[in-house]
């Protein structure tokens, strides 16, 4: 469970690449992974995603606006992806209120998590050459329970 403290200082900060958008996040993080999809791989220009799931609403922009595209996913839903209009630098995935679990996307925290540990999804897409860590969890798509 996430908790927050009122007035505390904030656990997570972060922006795009060139500073236009600020934000930062009140709370723990309820999990970290490494997602392979086809789509992460587009938006990160690079072999994987980090995902940082958040409560949309422990998010706060505090510099800056952000623009919104949405996409269709496998499932078939919508996902809104949050982004600078200056630069472009995807920041969040996801709704920003308390209704779901919002994917923060990791290059952009001031200090990049952990990686040592989490699981990897979609890994049935994942770029060839890429070692997955040996123990860690895996999933070969999206995880239709609530992993940790």
């Amino acid at each position: 469970m996430t908790q927050t403290t009122k007035n505390a200082p904030p656990l997570l900060t972060g922006g795009c690449q060139c500073g236009a958008v600020r934000y930062c996040i009140a709370a723990v993080p309820v999990k970290t992974c490494i997602c392979h999809c086809r789509e992460c791989q587009k938006q990160a220009a690079s072999a994987f995603g980090i995902s940082v799931l958040v409560r949309g609403c422990d998010i706060t922009v505090t510099q800056g606006q952000l623009k919104t595209w949405q996409r269709p996913t496998d499932s078939g839903a919508v996902l809104d992806c949050h982004f600078c209009p200056q630069c472009g630098t995807r920041l969040f995935h996801g709704a920003l209120d308390c209704s779901e679990l919002t994917s923060v996307k990791g290059g952009s925290l001031d200090v990049v998590p952990d990686l040592a540990g989490v699981v990897h999804i979609w890994a049935a897409r994942k770029v060839p050459g890429i070692a997955i860590p040996k123990g860690a969890k895996t999933y070969p798509g999206e995880p239709d329970d609530d992993f940790a």
